[in-house]
C-alpha cells in the first residue's frame, strides 16, 4: 500500500476519533475486481473460518472485533446483497419481487418496484468485499464508512458541507443497508447517511441507536478539512448543551434551605 494511503488512513481515524468518538471502529470498505489479489491480512471466512458470512455481518465483525474481513460468492449465502454485489445474476423471480412479496411488501407490483429500486453492480464487476478498520486497513478504500449515533453522524454532516455547503440527499428502501452504504456511495461519488436495515440489525449487531454515515475516498481531504474547521466554529462533540443559569429545585428543598439559611443568619445565601 502507498505510503501517503497509510498516513491517510491513520490522519482520518484519528481525526474521526478525536472529533466524532464512535463507539466502533471507522471502517474502510474496498470493492475487489476479478483477479485483482487480496489484500494482506484478510480473513475470508469460507476458507479460514468454514464460515459462510453475509456483507452486513461481516462490516459487524470488522468494526466491533477489529478484523479484516473479505466475502465473496463463495461466503454470501444472502441472495439479495449476492445479486446487488455482483456476486450473482439476477433472474426473473428477483426482478419480479418473489423475496419482497408478502414480506415488506403487500403484493408482487409493489415488490417489483422495491428491487428495481435496489443499488446494484453489473454481474461479475467486482469478485470481493473487502473491509477492515481504518487503523488496521492493508488498502486504499473505495468507502469510507462509520456507525454512528444520531448526533455523531450530524457532526460528519457539518464536516461533510463545511466546504461545498448544500445538502447530503439519500435514498433508501429500508432494507439492504449494505448495498446503500456501498453501491448508493460508490455510484454517486458523493457523502451518504445510511438507516440500518433490519439484516443488519439481525446479522450484524446494528442497534437502535446507530446510523451510517458512508463517502468515497476521493472526499477524506474535504471530510478533514471540514471536521477540524467545524471543530474550531464551535460545533463539537459530546454536545456542549447550555447548562449554565439557576436551575429551580422542588419547592420541598426551597423550604428546606429557608430553614438552613434561618438557623445560619452569619452564613452566605444563593444570590
Amino acid at each position: 500500500m502507498d505510503i501517503d494511503v497509510a498516513q491517510k488512513l491513520k490522519t482520518l481515524d484519528e481525526a474521526i476519533g478525536r472529533y466524532v468518538r464512535p463507539d466502533t471502529f471507522p471502517l474502510g470498505i474496498r470493492m475487489l475486481k476479478a483477479g485483482e489479489p487480496l489484500p494482506e491480512g484478510l480473513k475470508i471466512p469460507s476458507q479460514s473460518m468454514g464460515e459462510h458470512w453475509i456483507v452486513c455481518q461481516s462490516i459487524g465483525v470488522a468494526r466491533r472485533y477489529g478484523w479484516g474481513i473479505a466475502v465473496g460468492k463463495e461466503d454470501v449465502i444472502c441472495p439479495l446483497s449476492a445479486i446487488a454485489f455482483g456476486f450473482r445474476a439476477p433472474n426473473d423471480e428477483y426482478f419480479n419481487g418473489y423475496a419482497s412479496t408478502g414480506m415488506y411488501c403487500e403484493n408482487q407490483e409493489a415488490a417489483t418496484r422495491l428491487e428495481a429500486g435496489t443499488w446494484r453492480f453489473e454481474p461479475g464487476t467486482y469478485s470481493h468485499v473487502c473491509v477492515a478498520p481504518l487503523s488496521r486497513a492493508s488498502f486504499q478504500p473505495h468507502i469510507v464508512a462509520v456507525y454512528a449515533n444520531s448526533a455523531q453522524v450530524m457532526r460528519l454532516v457539518n464536516a461533510a458541507l463545511y466546504t461545498r455547503g448544500g445538502r447530503i440527499e439519500s435514498t433508501t428502501g429500508g432494507r439492504l443497508d449494505c448495498a446503500e452504504i456501498v453501491i448508493q456511495t460508490m455510484t454517486t461519488r458523493a457523502p451518504k447517511v445510511i438507516i440500518p436495515c433490519n439484516g443488519d440489525r439481525v446479522f450484524g449487531m446494528a442497534q437502535d441507536t446507530e446510523m451510517v454515515f458512508a463517502c468515497p475516498w476521493e472526499f477524506v481531504d474535504e471530510l478533514l478539512k471540514g471536521l477540524d474547521g467545524t471543530q474550531r466554529g464551535g460545533v463539537r462533540y459530546p454536545i456542549p448543551v447550555a447548562m449554565r443559569g439557576t436551575v429551580t429545585m422542588p419547592k420541598h428543598y426551597q423550604d428546606l434551605l429557608k430553614l438552613l439559611e434561618a438557623a445560619d443568619p452569619g452564613g452566605d445565601k444563593p444570590r
